[in-house]
């Protein structure tokens, strides 16, 4: 497999990813994003452990879809995260019926 079919392989991944992506937000409540991944997400919760420098912090997403084109299954029933680094969360706009 040369470069170049390497990258087209990728490209067309990333573009059903953004497809599913856009295909499945209307289902999720949180959007979550970490240094390492992105979430969508029906529940979130937050802890934070004070106990080191900086303190670390415990994301459990429950009903969720993560964000990653070589994973084979996106939908998940819970993730638990752990960071010391910067999370995003937001609540997505509620959907009009």
């Amino acid at each position: 497999m040369s470069e170049e079919d390497l990258e087209r392989y990728e490209s067309e991944i990333e573009l059903a990813l953004v497809q599913e992506y856009r295909a499945v937000l209307p289902m999720f409540t949180y959007v979550v994003e970490t240094e390492r991944r992105f979430y969508l997400a029906n529940q979130v919760e937050v802890a934070v452990r004070e106990g080191s420098s900086p303190p670390l912090i415990e994301l459990t997403l429950t009903d969720a879809w993560v964000w990653d084109m070589y994973r084979p299954a996106r939908f998940v029933p819970s993730v638990r995260i752990l960071t010391f680094r910067d999370i995003n969360i937001e609540r997505l706009p509620d959907k009009e019926l």
